[in-house]
């Protein structure tokens, strides 16, 4: 086996939409096709008709981890590249692994055997995509906690789009096909609310529909030039900085443009530990992070820009200021003045 394995991906917008399902039905095709496939992960979730579809596919044994008292099961990757298939499935892309695993994440697992040569069939939903991480948390009031960076699923071979309509999804919901009648009636009332579906359908649908469009136009890299946009994302210590990074990611993902991010140290600097966190934060995403020390914050900013051919600015809002500075300057206008011929992005707060 040579060269690096391709990863398909079977995207939803929610649990019980059918990507498992979908995904088993592939391998079953390639198994009577004579293609050595075996299941690494699988998670039933109870559902019968699903789990009916993995009948006479070999599955690797999962391993046992303890943590905390307790014994968790995880995907034994290790045992799959001894197997060496030529497919692997592995259900829950974006799944985060116990502590102790080898390795923190389960799309970090698939990257392994993926540089094994073996190809992967997976599945995720579309709010488990980190640059909509404060868009899904706006809509449903949900944060979700296990995200996969934008750039990973990009790179996959094949990404399919699994839909099914908000009201037939919540039929199946209420006939006990995708949880049991007591957390049914939870699920019905909190997350799979039809008004929460049918904005997280519309994003995946929408992302599916960007991906396309990507792969069709596929145009050669751009290079550095006065015509080609480059993002400049300013950081600060501020919990709102997290926004700011997916906000100006994906815009630049987007326009396939090239992705900065600043921070300006200055000498009374509160939360070093913060602004670290938002820039290994931007560093996960493939942003280029930079730190500078200075003590005026918007002349730093504009002359960076300036130096790197920046053409978008992306800021977060400015703290509002006691009674005796408020007809002074705040660093954002500052920004603005000092950077005319760049375009400024003010990205609020979320708040729900």
């Amino acid at each position: 086996m040579s060269g690096r394995g391709h990863l398909k991906i079977y995207l939803g917008y929610a649990a019980g939409v059918g990507k498992t399902y979908r995904m088993l039905e592939e391998a079953q095709a390639l198994r009577q096709k004579g293609v050595d496939i075996v299941i690494g992960y699988f998670e039933p979730h109870g559902r019968k008709e699903t789990i009916a579809r993995t009948e006479g596919l070999e599955t690797v044994p999962r391993r046992t981890l303890p943590y905390g008292g307790t014994s968790f099961e995880e995907m034994d990757t290790e045992a799959i590249l001894q197997r060496k298939p030529a497919v692997a499935l592995v259900d829950e892309f974006a799944h985060t692994n116990v502590p102790g695993s080898p390795r923190e994440k389960r799309w970090q697992d698939v990257e392994m055997l993926l540089a094994a040569g073996i190809d992967v069939l997976s599945t995720m939903n579309v709010q488990h995509l980190e640059s909509l991480n404060d868009q899904v948390w706006q809509v449903t009031g949900v944060r979700v906690r296990e995200t996969v960076p934008d750039w990973v699923v990009d790179e996959a071979a094949e990404v399919v789009l699994v839909d099914l309509t908000p009201r037939a999804l919540r039929n199946r919901i209420e006939r006990g096909v995708v949880y049991a009648p007591e957390k049914a009636k939870r699920a019905m009332e909190n997350f799979f609310a039809e008004a929460n579906l049918t904005a997280l359908r519309e994003m995946a649908m929408r992302h599916t529909a960007h991906e396309v469009e990507e792969r069709l136009t596929a145009p050669a890299p751009a290079p550095a030039s006065k015509g080609h946009e480059r993002i400049l994302i300013c950081l600060t210590g501020r919990p709102a900085s997290a926004n700011l990074i997916r906000r100006g990611k994906r815009v630049a993902d987007y326009l396939q443009a090239d992705c900065l991010a600043l921070h300006v140290c200055l000498p009374s600097e509160k939360d070093p530990e913060a602004v670290e966190r938002h820039l290994s934060f931007a560093r996960h995403l493939r942003v280029e992070t930079h730190t500078i020390n200075a003590s005026d914050v918007p002349k730093a900013v504009a002359e960076f820009a300036r130096a790197n051919q920046v053409t978008q600015i992306f800021m977060g809002r400015s703290l509002p200021r006691p009674l005796w500075q408020r007809y002074s300057e705040t660093v954002v206008q500052r920004v603005v003045r000092l950077a005319r011929d760049m375009q400024i992005t003010i990205v609020a707060e979320g708040r729900r």
